[in-house]
């Protein structure tokens, strides 16, 4: 698998956010989410996307957030993750996500199972699946996170 660097996989990860929304209606809110209807094509240039720092040291930013013209919620983001820390506690949510890993060295627990991931992985999280993240290298993690559903942390 070819490594995508930064605009390549931003491209990747728009065409997806978008595929059932390419009309030139203005982004609206849904009716049944209260969330932007994402109906147009849309560009975010990483260095315009904004930085939000978390008390573990890791730096969030979100791409986009809203429901699709196929009325799926989706939303993205990017982080990266200082070595030997975790985003979070392990959850479980309703949503479904996937993990373009851009650079690091990631272990994973999903639902009892472990695994590493490194440039160029990706990591599928079922909906209700119990699962956590740490960057187990010596150097900072990069990852885009998609999510696909309504996210609600699931207790």
């Amino acid at each position: 698998m070819k490594n995508l660097n930064r605009r390549e996989l931003g491209m990747v990860l728009t065409a997806a956010a978008t595929l059932g929304g390419l009309t030139a209606e203005a982004q609206t809110p849904s009716a049944t989410t209260n969330t932007p209807l994402l109906s147009h094509s849309a560009i975010f240039p990483f260095e315009q996307l904004t930085a939000r720092s978390g008390p573990n040291g890791m730096v969030t930013r979100p791409v986009l957030r809203g429901t699709l013209a196929t009325h799926e919620y989706v939303e993205v983001h990017e982080t990266t993750l200082p070595p030997g820390q975790m985003p979070h506690p392990p959850h479980r949510h309703t949503h479904s996500e996937f993990l373009l890993i851009r650079e690091g060295k990631l272990e994973v627990n999903s639902d009892g199972q472990t695994g590493l991931v490194e440039p160029g992985g990706v990591i599928f999280t079922a909906s209700g699946v119990l699962h956590s993240l740490k960057n187990v290298g010596t150097q900072p993690a990069n990852y885009f996170v998609v999510a696909i559903g309504l996210q609600q942390t699931i207790t």
